[in-house]
């Protein structure tokens, strides 16, 4: 079985851990958000990227969810010492390792599909891990607070503003003229079956559906998609997605979020799909949702422990099997 998903960071690789776990027999290929990614320190940083390939390679943070396991951060406190920001990114001292290397062979013209490839040895996901795209796209976020209106990386107003700054505006700069990268295009027309995991759906999902190309090889791919719902009784379950569906104009609920993602079986008078889904897995309390033109089904979806993951992942495979 071929199984393709788009990623964000830590909803989207706990979920691929079901995956794995229900499917270890499947070839399974994830896609992954860049649009966090970030350069601090004259590194290179892939949020996302490094969550799910340390989440599936046993070394990601089990407390946090994101970073390393047994993780310092001296490097951080020397950088402090000397007044050099920004002090509201978590860099630990095993992470660095990556963001060098990672750094390192991107200066040295390699592409970062190629570098996620040669991290990947090292750590063994048991998926394909590809990045959206080997261009370089960052989300910002435009708005205005005692410094008038301007733009920050996501990163900023995510960690350092905890998104308490109304967002105006989500823009993932670059990504109109950004390509698919290598494989990415081939692993969802070659699929089995699609899965949408409960990540971000505006900067996370959003963030890959922005490249060229991706939303319409969705759209258009063979295989059944099917979504999880990442916000629960009209609540995000991990992080401030609220605020980012606010900025788009999307009210927090499952419903509103599964028909912003649209269902495929909604034409246009053309006949060309409207939507991207055809199933949709809420929680049992939004039970009654409706996405038209998709399948909506409900089930408990809070993923408390590995078997409960696995649990949503197989209700996902039969909704897309339905």
């Amino acid at each position: 079985m071929r199984v393709t998903a788009l990623a964000g960071g830590i909803g989207g690789a706990r979920f691929l851990r079901g995956v794995r776990a229900a499917l270890p027999d499947a070839d399974v290929t994830v896609i992954g958000n860049t649009g966090d990614d970030i350069t601090l320190h004259g590194l290179r940083i892939c949020p996302d990227l490094d969550t799910v390939m340390y989440t599936l390679g046993g070394g990601i943070s089990a407390e946090r969810g994101w970073g390393r396991e047994d993780e310092s951060f001296v490097v951080a406190e020397e950088l402090a010492a000397y007044g050099v920001g920004p002090s509201w990114f978590g860099l630990g001292d095993r992470d660095l390792a990556t963001h060098l290397v990672r750094t390192q062979m991107l200066d040295a013209g390699y592409p970062l599909s190629d570098v996620v490839g040669a991290l990947c040895d090292r750590w063994k996901p048991g998926v394909r891990l590809l990045p959206m795209t080997d261009d370089r796209v960052e989300t910002h976020v435009v708005i205005t607070d005692d410094e008038g209106q301007r733009a920050v990386h996501f990163q900023e107003w995510w960690l350092r503003l905890r998104a308490g700054v109304p967002a105006q505006s989500i823009v993932p700069l670059r990504a109109e003229t950004a390509k698919p990268a290598p494989g990415v295009l081939d692993a969802l027309a070659e699929a089995d079956v699609i899965l949408f995991p409960p990540s971000n759906p505006v900067v996370s999902i959003g963030t890959i559906l922005a490249v060229p190309g991706i939303r319409d090889a969705v759209a258009a791919a063979p295989a059944p998609v099917v979504g999880v719902s990442p916000i629960i009784g009209g609540a995000a379950v991990r992080g401030m997605a609220d605020a980012c569906l606010t900025a788009i104009g999307v009210e927090t609920s499952a419903q509103a979020v599964g028909q912003h993602y649209g269902g495929r079986g909604r034409t246009t008078t053309d006949g060309t799909a409207r939507g991207l889904l055809d199933g949709w897995l809420v929680d049992t309390v939004d039970a009654g949702a409706e996405v038209p033109g998709a399948v909506v089904s409900a089930r408990p979806l809070l993923m408390t422990d590995l078997d409960a993951t696995v649990a949503i992942v197989r209700a996902a495979l039969e909704l897309a099997g339905a």
